[in-house]
């Protein structure tokens, strides 16, 4: 006769073997997929370290490149703007640095900077665009005619591109030195732009960016800034707008220029000022600006070349 100890004895002795071997399985199943994801892992850090040597390699070949433009940049522009006068604008995301640089080649081309105006962050401030507007509209010189469109970018453009920038066709002043005054004055009360001492009306405009927007309002105040730009071009004999390759995504002032083909077809942009490369480039585009035309330069995936008169890479 079987027991219920004999019962109890076999039941126990089941549950023992499965147990054992759900360890057994279990300790072979981890072993293997141990071994599999060490030899992942080390398959990963090879690639990781490939590619960081690639990467390594890559920049300093760039460093490389840049140190050639930036040693060879004097020698392409000089004589590119010979005798001629520009004015420089920047925002308030223009890097000093980038600012300097571009001073300093403007120069080595030939020509002479008259000032510097820099535009504020309340200038591009969508909640001080109403202001904006009515300072712009108080200080409109005689006997200049402002553009209808209503939007405080185009109407400072065209206000500061009338007392900044000279005649185009003639190379006269379009405005007295007291309306220069008052219109840098007013401006500077306004909290909108802060003007270097003595500047004086150019033959030609760089309205210098930094990068990509942030935040909110970022595409209003890059579109105040793309049409500020594009009116000041309208306003003299050429203006180039330069940035760094984020300005030029559809957040960036150069994107909303790149993206208006009314803007592009008189407006020049230029998108690595970061770089020796790109500084030469925004040379040669002001020189191009007097010759009557324009272009989107830079690195880029809306420009259409590097610099003016080189083809694209695949062209």
């Amino acid at each position: 006769m079987i027991s219920l100890r004999y019962h109890v004895v076999s039941i126990a002795a089941c549950f023992l073997a499965l147990a054992i071997g759900v360890v057994l399985g279990s300790t072979a199943l981890n072993g293997s997929l141990l071994s599999g994801l060490s030899n992942e892992k080390s398959d990963l850090g090879k690639q990781v370290s490939d590619l960081q040597g690639q990467n390594s390699a890559v920049n300093a070949r760039l460093a490389d490149a840049d140190s050639f433009s930036g040693s060879v940049g004097p020698k392409i522009v000089a004589g590119a703007l010979d005798k001629r006068t520009v004015v420089l604008v920047t925002t308030e995301e223009a890097k000093p640095a980038d600012r300097d640089a571009l001073k300093q080649l403007i120069t080595q081309s030939g020509a002479t900077v008259t000032g510097e105006v820099q535009l504020t962050e309340a200038f591009a401030d969508p909640a001080k665009a109403d202001q904006l507007r009515q300072v712009v509209t108080r200080l409109q010189p005689a006997g200049v005619q402002f553009p209808t469109a209503g939007d405080p970018g185009t109407l400072a453009g065209a206000l500061l591109g009338s007392v900044l920038l000279l005649n185009k066709d003639t190379a006269n002043q379009q405005s007295s030195p007291d309306e220069l005054a008052a219109a840098l004055g007013g401006l500077t009360d306004g909290g909108f732009v802060k003007p270097s001492q003595n500047v004086r009306p150019a033959q030609l405009g760089i309205v210098l960016s930094g990068g990509q927007a942030v935040g909110d309002g970022a595409g209003d105040r890059a579109a105040t800034i793309a049409r500020f730009a594009t009116q000041m071009d309208r306003s003299g004999a050429g203006t180039v707008l330069a940035g760094d390759t984020g300005s030029a995504d559809g957040t960036g002032p150069i994107g909303v220029v790149r993206a208006d083909t009314s803007a592009t077809s008189i407006l020049s942009t230029v998108d690595n000022v970061d770089s020796a490369a790109g500084r030469i480039t925004a040379i040669l585009a002001l020189q191009e600006q007097l010759d009557g035309g324009s272009g989107r330069y830079g690195i880029a995936g809306n420009a259409q070349s590097p610099a003016p008169g080189v083809k694209p890479s695949g062209s």
